[in-house]
């Protein structure tokens, strides 16, 4: 059985159709992204045992922004904008490793301590003196929810904090002790030739599944539920078929994967997953936990990044049920990497002429509807002009 713990009820006669087609080829409108939705909220930078020691640190690169995650001597994990003080170079040029004692620019030489302050720059008689903590690394907001690193580009966004926001799925997320599992193949990334928002679209619903996705419908597909997204968090919910086995990955993973006294009889066969708006989900199955999200390249390209995490002590039924599961995703990752392209190509056409969603689609509805509170230009059907598109916006807001 399927469990709610929110009102998930359809309304009568909601409107069907999704965002206009310019939506998704406008570069003026993916400038307005960039600021108002990838810098502004929470992203998933990674997980705390991806930088376990101090010294480690972790970095990612999105929408024109650099961050840099490290964790200090002190044990505290801490986030900053991955430039110099001194002319913005990248402190740390890999996007993962260890550092023994301090963070050294590669460019002229500055260093840093791991709590961020400046230790001193080279040939420090060619400056006057320094603030160490003024010209210190410049810190991001950063928390840390059941184990995962969410860090903010810019102060203060409209989310609240990640524990308030992700409130409603709390406790059902603490029984998979998240935070204490370790990677299982480090952090990935793959670029996809559409519009992210044609990704987040396809993975916003399941209706799809039973003719796009053979492996997840084997296993899951009869008991699969959408629940649309209520203040920024949406969840979905199946549990083994029982006569799950059609194909050879799903048959002896439901064979093979075990049932965890530590989780709720309700979770003990389940996938379930937790969209966070704008662009990720944190997934949950009885042996494994991970996450994905997506970001612009262009209007065009997306670049899509994930891990998965692995309890530190796991059987081998555990790990071969990971394996197993995550050829499942490999194989529905290029299902849907192929949905979205055709997807997205369809809306240069003329004859495009929008979306007429189903109920099973109403998740979709609820994603578009939350671009559209923050960015209010997506409420025109016909496209305004690309220098017009800021201007626009701007005055549409202040209305709200």
């Amino acid at each position: 059985m399927n469990p709610h713990f929110r009102d998930v009820a359809i309304p009568d006669n909601w409107d069907r159709s999704g965002l206009p087609g310019w939506a998704y080829h406008s570069d003026a409108l993916l400038e307005l992204e960039k600021e108002h939705l990838f810098r502004t909220h929470w992203q998933i930078a990674g997980h705390v045992s991806d930088v376990s020691n101090p010294g480690d640190y972790l970095t990612m690169d999105v929408v024109g922004e650099r961050a840099l995650i490290v964790r200090g001597k002190d044990g505290v994990v801490r986030g900053f904008h991955n430039l110099c003080r001194h002319r913005g170079s990248r402190v740390v040029a890999d996007t993962q490793g260890h550092c023994a004692n301090a963070l050294v620019c590669p460019f002229h030489g500055w260093v840093y301590n791991l709590d961020g302050t400046l230790r001193g720059a080279a040939r420090p008689r060619s400056f006057p003196e320094l603030d160490k903590t003024e010209f210190g690394l410049k810190p991001l907001d950063l928390e840390i929810w059941m184990g995962f690193i969410f860090i903010r580009f810019r102060d203060g966004g409209p989310q609240p904090s990640v524990a308030e926001l992700l409130k409603p799925i709390e406790a059902e997320f603490v029984p998979y002790r998240a935070a204490d599992m370790v990677p299982s193949w480090g952090i990935w990334t793959q670029k996809s030739p559409v519009n992210w928002k044609s990704v987040r679209d396809v993975d916003n619903e399941g209706y799809h599944v039973a003719m796009a996705h053979p492996a997840l419908q084997d296993l899951y597909g009869s008991t699969y539920y959408d629940e649309p997204f209520i203040n920024g968090v949406s969840r979905s919910y199946a549990t083994y078929n029982p006569h799950a086995g059609r194909r050879w990955s799903v048959k002896n993973y439901v064979r093979i994967a075990p049932q965890p006294d530590h989780l709720p009889d309700a979770q003990k066969k389940a996938w379930i997953y937790y969209g966070l708006f704008p662009n990720a989900v944190i997934a949950v199955t009885p042996e494994s936990v991970q996450f994905y999200q997506e970001f612009p390249l262009s209007t065009g390209e997306t670049l899509l990044r994930g891990a998965i995490y692995r309890y530190a002590d796991e059987s081998r039924e555990q790990a071969a049920a990971r394996y197993l599961a995550f050829r499942i995703d490999r194989d529905t990752m290029a299902e849907d990497v192929q949905l979205s392209v055709w997807s997205n190509e369809s809306m240069l056409s003329e004859a495009f002429a929008g979306f007429y969603m189903s109920d099973l689609e109403y998740g979709v509805r609820t994603h578009h509807d939350h671009l559209r509170r923050q960015l209010p230009v997506l409420s025109l059907e016909t496209q305004p002009a690309e220098k017009d598109m800021d201007a626009l916006n701007a005055a549409l807001l202040s209305r709200v």
